[in-house]
């Protein structure tokens, strides 16, 4: 080959090189934002005076639009053009990125945590299928799809750090403007080095994406408001009654459009519909963890957030050498096995966690319960990866695929908001234990923080935390107990039936 065919053909490689790395850069900081936040929660709690329910809605109000809305960015790259989306939730994102680090009102930085949710559930679908556009089938785009997986895997653990740093050696907003320079770069180099897809026609079920967003928003509501307010409240009755009403108006809907932002028959299959509610407990379980744990870590141990960052990297380091270990031994033993000593194993290190209290060290009381977890969701993930896919058309794996991320964020945003309820209820009562001896003992400044804050110092405050920490796990552990039982009673995929799935496993959900 003379030296200038050897350019040509270099050119061509180093530019989809640099356009793996803005798609895999957008695929990062959608990741990043799933944990990064996570390990400031605290100091965000501090600055904008959230209560510890309100403080949930800084992880739910980003997973309930983007888990919502996941389905739709998808079909919107079909339709309207990959690139064109891609830049549009990129921008989208990395503006709300820039309104949450600036908000001064508790409301302010939900919208803008809402809004980083839309523009990443526009983005991140489209991302992952310009892998599929912008390589050619074979060994390069199955490296592509290596990298892709990677920092899907690793930009969970690569948050938890970079959220500590920048929290203690700046201040929490920065986890938010992180993300502007990077969507500014994605932005400028992705019309350079993307070349854009083909557009197909089709229409947008936006009823449908409504309904179910709104709908789930309803019910997460619903279990927040009765943590605090109780099941009697005005307010509580009625998000519960107007997610009923959203919930069936999109059922109604998905059965009459003719193209569905989620087909209904992915659930007629008992393996589809087992893994999407495996993955809902799973998910929920997870979300609530690292809720509770961070809050627990830095709250009750005194954890700055670099060390909470650094206590957390036990998860995705188990988490990752568990997924390693079920795709290599899934074509010899099949998938059934990995879901049931999977949860079987998350269901234990969750019960552990319930054992947590006030004089619990990292060590003795954290340490072991977080390898468990992690190593059990890690059977999971790819397991229920292909297990969602077996069996359907190759045209039909992109939305079953699909359906079972959103299953991940949205469980995730119901399970914390059930374990919130749970927390609630347990911190009411033990506050109210606790009172008496706080009145007996405290002095005049603890007192009049009580009287600013409404929750008791520390050492009360501590006890009052623990416990309902530890009783938010016990739900954790009921969830994924009932993940256990469908495990067992529904999956029925063999192992000749995931013989043509190999290398489906590049896309599994990340934690």
């Amino acid at each position: 080959m003379t030296a200038e065919g050897e350019q040509e053909e270099a050119a061509p490689s180093t530019r989809r090189g640099v356009a793996l790395a803005v798609i895999a850069s957008c695929q990062l900081m959608v990741v990043l934002d799933a944990t990064i936040v996570n390990i400031a929660l605290p100091h965000i709690q501090d600055s904008l005076a959230f209560s510890t329910s309100g403080l949930s809605w800084v992880v739910t109000a980003y997973t309930l639009t983007f888990g919502g809305l996941l389905l739709l960015g998808g079909r919107a790259g079909d339709i309207l053009g990959r690139r064109r989306v891609f830049v549009a939730g990129i921008l989208l994102f990395s503006a709300a990125s820039l309104l949450g680090g600036f908000a001064q009102e508790p409301w302010q930085l939900l919208a803008a945590r809402a809004l980083q949710g839309v523009g990443g559930a526009i983005a991140s679908p489209t991302s992952l299928a310009l892998v599929t556009t912008t390589f050619p089938e074979g060994p390069e785009r199955n490296r592509a799809f290596g990298v892709f997986a990677a920092v899907s895997a690793g930009g969970g653990a690569m948050g938890l750090l970079l959220g500590g740093m920048l929290t203690e050696w700046l201040n929490w907003r920065w986890v938010l403007f992180v993300n502007v320079p990077i969507g500014l770069l994605i932005v400028v180099l992705a019309p350079l080095y993307i070349a854009e897809s083909e557009r197909h026609s089709g229409r947008f079920d936006i009823s449908g994406a409504l309904t179910s967003t709104g709908g789930m928003t309803a019910l997460v509501y619903g279990f927040v408001r009765a943590s605090e307010d109780g099941w009697r409240d005005g307010l509580t009755l009625t998000a519960f009654g107007a997610a009923l009403v959203l919930l069936a108006a999109f059922a109604i809907i998905e059965t009459r459009v003719s193209d569905p932002i989620t087909p209904l028959r992915m659930f007629t299959d008992r393996n589809r519909a087992g893994s999407y509610v495996i993955m809902l407990c799973v998910a929920a379980a997870m979300f609530g963890m690292f809720f509770f744990v961070v809050i627990f870590v830095q709250r009750v141990l005194g954890y700055s957030p670099i060390e909470a960052g650094v206590a957390f990297l036990p998860i995705p380091a188990a988490i990752t050498v568990a997924a390693g270990l079920s795709q290599r031994l899934l074509p010899v033993l099949g998938p059934k096995p990995f879901i049931v000593v999977g949860s079987a194993t998350a269901t234990v290190g969750l019960g552990w966690l319930t054992l947590l209290d006030e004089s619990s060290s990292y060590v003795g009381g954290v340490l072991g319960p977080m390898l468990l977890f992690g190593f059990g969701i890690g059977l999971n993930f790819v397991t229920l990866t292909l297990t969602a896919v077996s069996g359907i058309a190759q045209h039909e794996a992109g939305a079953a695929s699909g359906l079972l991320n959103a299953m991940q964020q949205v469980g995730g945003s119901l399970g914390l908001s059930i374990l919130l309820t749970v927390y609630g209820t347990a911190t009411h009562d033990e506050a109210k234990k606790q009172l008496p001896s706080f009145l007996a003992k405290a002095t005049p400044q603890q007192k009049a923080e009580l009287a600013k804050t409404g929750e008791l110092p520390a050492p009360w405050g501590h006890k009052v935390l623990a416990v309902g920490t530890s009783s938010a796990f016990i739900a954790a552990a009921a969830l994924v107990a009932l993940a256990l039982v469908v495990g067992l009673a529904v999956i029925k995929v063999r192992k000749s039936d995931l013989e043509a799935l190999s290398g489906a496993a590049g896309a599994a959900p990340v934690a």
